[in-house]
């Protein structure tokens, strides 16, 4: 939830600055969405040492997922 709500702080500045921008000046591009842990779209892991969970397990993110998102 809490990446969701800095999604749309980010996009909420950049609708503010598209809006009242001076007309000669190029659109600001839309910000990125801050990643989400276990998200398909990322490598599954650095060193692959995440493995998937047996069926009618719930996945979590690795530990590592979790120090990457913080930072």
């Amino acid at each position: 939830m809490l990446a969701a709500a800095v999604d749309h702080l980010a996009i909420g500045n950049w609708m503010f600055s598209a809006v009242n921008r001076d007309e000669d000046s190029p659109m600001p591009e839309a910000p990125e969405p801050i990643p989400r842990p276990g998200a398909e779209s990322e490598p599954s892991s650095p060193d692959d040492e995440a493995e998937p969970p047996p069926s009618g397990e719930v996945n979590l993110p690795a530990p590592w997922e979790i120090a990457r998102f913080f930072g």
